[in-house]
């Protein structure tokens, strides 16, 4: 299972954590993570280990996509091995910004056009304007592998640029390049 960080999820992660499934079965990873350490307001781990692997989700296994080092790019190729063999993902929920981006693929980020190549490694490392920390992401062809991809927005902002993304080519609007048999669910 691939989850978002941010805000949209953590209500999700309340019920979700005390659902009746064998967790000691599910892997449980992000689809992206800023490239901070585990105790900083900012990681999306520190949210997962705070919402949604408590209670029954307790027994499930966390996949990092964060080990220390200054910058991503010294640690990917660990923390592919450690997903790969998970692969590919089974459930994947993604959040998507009123600007269009999912999972770290931002528009204007620096390698988002290597991120959405069909011949993409698993893991980017990312950096967006505006954003103040590298990220790492899983990249297109891996969010889009997934077998079964939710996409959960609200408001009335992000239902309409969701709408306008469909329209766009994933370059411009990053959700795009997941929205195909892609289950979306909108609350206002």
């Amino acid at each position: 299972m691939a989850v978002p960080g941010g805000t949209t999820p953590g209500p999700i992660f309340d019920d979700l954590c005390a659902a009746d499934l064998d967790w000691s079965r599910v892997d449980v990873m992000l689809s992206d993570e800023r490239w901070v350490p585990e105790d900083s307001e900012r990681s999306n781990t520190r949210l997962l280990r705070e919402r949604l692997l408590v209670d029954r989700a307790a027994a499930a296994t966390l996949l990092p996509m964060y080990l220390p080092s200054d910058t991503p790019e010294d640690r990917l190729a660990e923390l592919e091995a450690l997903i790969t063999p998970r692969l590919p993902v089974q459930v994947l929920l993604l959040g998507m910004g009123a600007d269009m981006h999912t999972a770290s693929l931002f528009p204007g980020a620096d390698q988002l056009e290597g991120a959405l190549s069909p011949k993409a490694p698993i893991l980017m490392a990312m950096r967006a304007p505006g954003a103040p920390e590298p990220r790492v992401t899983l990249t297109a062809p891996v969010l889009d592998g997934a077998m079964s991809k939710h996409i959960v927005i609200f408001g009335d902002e992000k239902r309409t640029a969701l709408n306008r993304a469909r329209q766009l080519s994933p370059k411009d609007a990053p959700v795009a390049a997941v929205l195909s048999e892609a289950q979306v669910h909108w609350a206002p």
